[in-house]
């Protein structure tokens, strides 16, 4: 189902929106209210707000999702990330969202596909619960050159929390959750500079340094939602900052 944007519309109606292998669907209905602003801010933000890597007119790049799954922790509202294997070949070691490659089981890329991939993406890489899961947004469709990966962040809210771990360690070396309080605290805040000379927003959480693709739907979210509270964006960090 599509709202006229080539985003999966929202039922409207309320509970779990279903296991990655059945029928999924967008709900916005029951959030809390600390998480209506970024429901709002997906429903109008352009893709150019969000980025400058688009995806291809051509249609080409590998579709893939991730799941930005909010929740409420013993700090208050918090954000799941994971921390990829130092081995793997691409994002080796690298803060991210759960989430990978759209597989044909999980449907129309341009319809529920991304919904569907998200979810099973996060069960098989943090042996999260999809059925705790209420997805509530997209974001549009952004590109990761480097991999030439087509990527769609879908938004969740935790309503039941489960456990959650490295399911593959050969994938995953930690999944953790960061309280939203310590993404918008100025001083965990920094800008990346990579060898090739590109800048981009960065987060020093959880004993890590969350940036590229990630650090920048962060931002993006925060300064969306309302959320974000200025921050020396003259402070950089180079990305072998544990050297």
């Amino acid at each position: 189902m599509s709202n006229g944007n080539g985003r999966p519309g929202s039922t409207g109606s309320a509970g779990n929106t279903g296991s990655p292998n059945g029928h999924v669907r967008l709900s916005t209905d029951g959030l809390p209210a600390w998480l209506d602003p970024v429901a709002r801010a997906a429903e109008t933000v352009r893709p150019t707000q969000l980025s400058r890597f688009l995806p291809p007119e051509s249609g080409a790049g590998r579709q893939s999702a991730v799941l930005v799954l909010f929740g409420e922790g013993a700090r208050g509202p918090e954000l799941l990330l994971m921390e990829r294997a130092g081995n793997l070949r691409s994002h080796a070691g690298q803060p991210s969202f759960p989430g990978g490659s759209l597989d044909p089981e999980d449907g129309d890329p341009l319809t529920d596909g991304p919904l569907r991939a998200a979810l099973r993406e996060a069960e098989e890489e943090t042996g999260l619960d999809p059925r705790g899961v209420q997805l509530f947004g997209v974001l549009p469709k952004l590109f990761i050159p480097v991999s030439d990966f087509v990527v769609t962040p879908v938004l969740g809210w935790w309503r039941t929390p489960t456990p959650v771990g490295v399911v593959d360690p050969a994938e995953t070396a930690r999944v953790f959750t960061v309280p939203v309080s310590d993404l918008t605290d100025p001083g965990n805040r920094a800008t990346t500079v990579h060898p090739m000379g590109h800048k981009g927003p960065a987060f020093l959480v959880e004993s890590a340094l969350v940036w590229g693709f990630t650090a920048g739907v962060i931002d993006r979210i925060l300064h969306f939602a309302g959320w974000e509270r200025p921050w020396d964006r003259t402070k950089q960090v180079p990305l072998d900052w544990r050297a």
